[in-house]
């Protein structure tokens, strides 16, 4: 499993306040000193495929994480491929795998896809290297860019690297190899990598630039990526800024402001996951995401952003579904049009346009998407992604904040085009009284078209939204 959302979990609470720390920074982005490739025996693999060239501006993605194991009953790269014309009518336009690599099988294995033991081979369990590349081919043609999930802060007890340069790893004060361990937790199926190793981290980034040659992918998710050095992430970004013939996306799993400046396009919204948590389950007033909308973004620059999600691998399997967590079927698709057109970069996890009840607990192999079910939760999406690619305000505005207690309100502006959002947070009828600088105004429907007089109140039904624009 990865480890930065566990270190996460603990602190829901106390997400609302932390938000109102931090503050944005200027939106000229200032360009860092380039970092020169690693040296590393090594060749560059020639490239397989032709570059993408879809790949969309990162503040354009819709992104869609894929797990393996749980995605089709065969749980492997060719049931990926089967669907992705399902996934491309969502409108997402970035698919993100979980690892592919093989992964431990030694003692201490517990089965994850986060233990790796080879970084430069396909896990066998989910296909060949041919299998992969006819997913990503397959993706390409319909106008998807692929990132590959990549483990850098530690590997299996059985990866070749523990027997071949015990040095690039942590040992304790007796000379052994330690497992990783975070906030009093120990991750005993992993071993911790030594970042102050320059080898090793020549060979790492060598194995993850040679990826977007053999497998001819659009970039990487970053898993845990707030727990190594920043100049380590600076030379990976850097080493793969320098591949001019592709267009990458890099996302970090983590919170840090200077992760921006280290090179990635993304943070990880772990904190307006946690908002959504507060709001949804415990009550707290909408106005929540407000504050999140300035700490989230501390460091960000230009069009740097942060990728919101209402569920994900982790937070699926360890607190449940967006349906089972936020009040049913309208209760999650509530929840997702914050997430979705406030600020960021949405992110869908595999069987939530399904509507699944049943969590899908790690390690991600007794649980199958249940395709087919809820199509009306799929159109929903449908129609709500469909409304935000055709919406410059809606995908790429600057919001300005409107909200109460019960009901998320916010305006974006680009140029000429402005939108309005109103999202009930609760399981019961609400009636919103719109702001002077917003009263009877006219705007068109972005969901079902026609014309909308705003008046001085709104009322909203249970769950229910209204998204508007002109």
């Amino acid at each position: 499993m990865s480890l930065l959302q566990t270190a996460y979990t603990n602190t829901l609470a106390l997400v609302v306040a932390a938000s109102l720390l931090g503050s944005c920074k200027s939106d000229t982005p200032v360009a860092p000193t380039p970092t020169p490739d690693p040296p590393t025996t090594n060749p560059t693999p020639s490239q397989y495929g032709t570059p993408f060239t879809g790949v969309p501006n990162r503040e354009n993605a819709v992104m869609y994480q894929v797990n393996m194991r749980a995605f089709s009953q065969s749980g492997n790269f060719a049931g990926v491929t089967a669907r992705l014309d399902s996934i491309r009518d969502l409108g997402v336009n970035v698919l993100y795998l979980m690892p592919i690599y093989p992964i431990g099988t030694d003692s201490k294995s517990v089965n994850s896809p986060y233990a790796v033991k080879d970084y430069r081979s396909v896990n066998s369990e989910f296909g060949s290297l041919t299998d992969l590349r006819a997913l990503v081919d397959g993706a390409h043609q319909r106008n998807m860019a692929v990132m590959l999930d990549w483990v850098a802060n530690h590997t299996s007890w059985d990866n070749p690297w523990i027997t071949q340069h015990p040095d690039w790893y942590q040992k304790n004060a007796a000379g052994a190899i330690t497992p990783v361990s975070n906030n009093g937790t120990t991750y005993n199926d992993v071993a911790q990598l030594n970042f102050s190793n320059t080898a090793m981290r020549a060979e790492m980034i060598s194995a993850l630039k040679s990826w977007v040659y053999t497998a001819n992918v659009d970039g990487f998710r970053f898993d845990y990526a707030d727990f190594q050095p920043n100049d380590f992430w600076k030379q990976a970004s850097d080493t793969l800024r320098n591949i001019k013939t592709h267009k990458l996306l890099l996302l970090a799993e983590g919170t840090r402001a200077a992760n921006f400046t280290s090179g990635f396009d993304y943070n990880f919204g772990f904190n307006f996951y946690g908002g959504i948590y507060q709001v949804y389950r415990n009550g707290a007033a909408a106005t929540a995401f407000d504050a999140l909308n300035t700490s989230e973004y501390s460091g960000a620059t230009g069009t740097q952003q942060v990728v919101r999600y209402i569920t994900n691998h982790d937070v699926n399997g360890s607190d449940g579904t967006p349906v089972a967590l936020f009040g049913g079927k309208a209760g999650a698709m509530s929840a997702f049009v914050i997430t979705a057109f406030y600020k960021g970069v949405p992110m869908i996890y595999n069987g939530q346009e399904a509507g699944m009840t049943q969590a899908i607990p790690f390690p991600f192999t007794s649980v199958k998407v249940a395709w087919g079910q809820n199509p009306d939760v799929k159109r929903a999406y449908k129609q709500l992604l469909a409304a935000r690619a055709g919406s410059t305000a809606l995908r790429i505005g600057t919001p300005a904040a409107y909200s109460t207690a019960n009901v998320c309100a916010f305006t974006k502006t680009a140029g000429s085009e402005q939108a309005f959002v109103l999202v009930n947070v609760r399981n019961s009828a609400q009636t919103y009284t719109v702001p002077t600088t917003l009263a009877n105004t006219t705007w068109t429907n972005a969901l079902q078209g026609g014309s909308v007089t705003v008046g001085t109140q709104v009322s909203l039904p249970a769950y229910g939204y209204l998204v508007l624009k002109k």
